[in-house]
């Protein structure tokens, strides 16, 4: 897949599979109390994933590069990553491929690399388990504070879980924030981990207006004005999956969560 990294390094060894940064991670883990994150970069442009490994080492994380997407979800599987930074287009299976069997298996934040800003193929990617998306080209700068927003968003999520009560009941939807999962009418609705989050928020605010800037700094961490499309495409995909009665538009305020009926 074509593109270009706005703010990258030198290009490094063009290996299969690129192990990096084992020793700093655990030096890190211990000095920055667990802050020492793990995150596969799946890209088959490999100066580009050689760029953002670079980066995130930079930051005290260890960063694994994959190139190949069958490859992928077993390197996923295996390394058991904080995060993973997913290019749509791969070799062997797609990403949006990758994406649906490494959900499946074990939940973890997805940030999505395309070339295009087509709100289909973006719809598609939250569908399958993404929880943010960036466009090529992109600022190095900005992909490492969304994955920072992304990795603070859990860790707020698993504190406030553990200290608040674990079911929520909105007539016949179940939110367990503790088991982190969703049923509606009695059936079990697969939701990523960033709509969960989304849905919580919403839930817990219910019948109150809650503006774009605000979901985006209470549930991504994020204060750019220019991410309030993210939530959007988020909106959409909570109301395809739980239904369009759940969440009420307010035409230029916001989003407020709606008990059903």
């Amino acid at each position: 897949m074509s593109g270009l990294v706005a703010h990258g390094g030198p290009i490094l060894g063009q290996t299969e599979r690129v192990r990096r940064g084992r020793a700093r991670h655990l030096c890190e883990a211990v000095l920055m109390g667990g802050s020492g994150y793990r995150v596969l970069v799946i890209e088959d442009e490999r100066e580009i994933a050689s760029q953002i490994a670079r980066r995130l080492e930079s930051e005290g994380w260890e960063a694994r590069e994959v190139y190949d997407g069958l490859e992928a979800v077993s390197e996923a599987r295996d390394f058991l990553p904080d995060a993973v930074v997913l290019d749509v287009m791969l070799p062997g299976i797609d990403g949006l491929e990758v994406c649906r069997r490494i959900q499946a298996e074990r939940e973890v934040p997805v940030l999505m690399l395309t070339a295009r800003d087509d709100e289909t193929d973006i719809l598609v990617g939250l569908g399958v388990g993404a929880d943010d998306y960036m466009t090529k080209p992109f600022s190095m700068r900005e992909l490492v504070a969304r994955l920072k927003a992304l990795l603070r968003r859990v860790e707020r999520a698993e504190r406030r879980v553990e200290a608040e009560s674990s079911l929520l009941s909105f007539g016949d939807i179940e939110v367990d924030r503790n088991g982190r999962r969703v049923r509606r009418g009695g059936a079990e609705v697969h939701l990523t981990p960033t709509e969960f989050d989304l849905l919580v928020c919403l839930a817990q605010n219910e019948g109150t207006v809650l503006s774009r800037e605000a979901l985006l700094e209470r549930v991504w961490n994020w204060v750019d004005a220019s991410g309030t499309r993210t939530v959007d495409s988020h909106i959409k995909a909570l109301r395809r999956k739980l239904g369009p009665d759940v969440v009420r538009t307010v035409h230029g305020v916001g989003y407020a969560f709606e008990r059903p009926a």
